[in-house]
């Protein structure tokens, strides 16, 4: 009998059709490398085209799985924590992932943001919670020298690491380091995010044909070279 879940949170079903309004909502098409569309390469050139369109289509749906999973526990977790309840965070209709965020973050987890406002507004009290304490903001402003080279000395070729560098090559802490902060801030949400995210998957059964598209043991598993 062919189960009408895509996933269970501990015991808890989350529908097929949820995974299928976000994939004909039309927005639901993986960033470059969410699948490896796995075929033979003996096969018949006509064949071989099916077998990749067939695998790049379980992709798909798998890794729609996640964002739509991403979304049901952040909302669960909001809930929790007493943010807004999930009834009043509607997804956007549309689907647009910065690719900025696509490299630092993988493509379904920015997805998961770009698609669930659940998502963002747990990452953003993620962020607030952070502390950044003052050392590990001169820290860096004094190890990364060449990000604060001011747009004269960039022009005369100012060795920022040289014993020619002067003080006045440089832009002034007091003007870099709130942009430093906030910067370390938003690495460290994003940390804590992808181990929010960790534990909160372990308690996740997923339905045949909806697993991770990383799982080894499926045949269209996503691999990279």
């Amino acid at each position: 009998m062919t189960s009408d879940y895509a996933a269970r949170v501990h015991g808890e079903e989350i529908r097929k059709e949820r995974v299928e309004a976000f994939l004909r909502g039309g927005s639901a098409t993986p960033p470059r490398g969410a699948g490896n569309c796995a075929t033979s390469h003996n096969a018949p050139a006509a064949e071989r085209r099916h077998n990749a369109a067939l695998s790049m289509e379980r992709q798909r749906r798998r890794w729609a799985t996640q964002v739509v999973l991403i979304d049901e526990l952040a909302r669960r977790t909001c809930t929790k924590r007493g943010l807004p309840t999930p009834s009043e965070m509607q997804p956007p209709t549309t689907l647009t992932v910065p690719e900025a965020d696509v490299a630092d973050l993988g493509s379904i987890v920015a997805a998961a943001l770009a698609h669930s406002p659940a998502a963002r507004l747990l990452l953003t009290t993620l962020e607030n919670e952070q502390h950044i304490p003052e050392e590990a903001v001169r820290d860096y402003y004094d190890r990364n020298r060449d990000r604060y080279l001011t747009p004269q000395a960039l022009r005369r070729g100012v060795d920022p690491y040289g014993t020619s560098a002067t003080p006045a090559d440089f832009l002034p802490y007091e003007g870099a380091r709130e942009g430093i902060a906030q910067d370390l801030r938003q690495a460290a949400a994003r940390y804590a995010f992808f181990a929010w995210l960790d534990q909160a998957r372990t308690g996740v059964e997923y339905a045949p044909g909806h697993e991770h598209p990383g799982d080894p043991t499926h045949q269209d598993h996503e691999h990279r070279h």
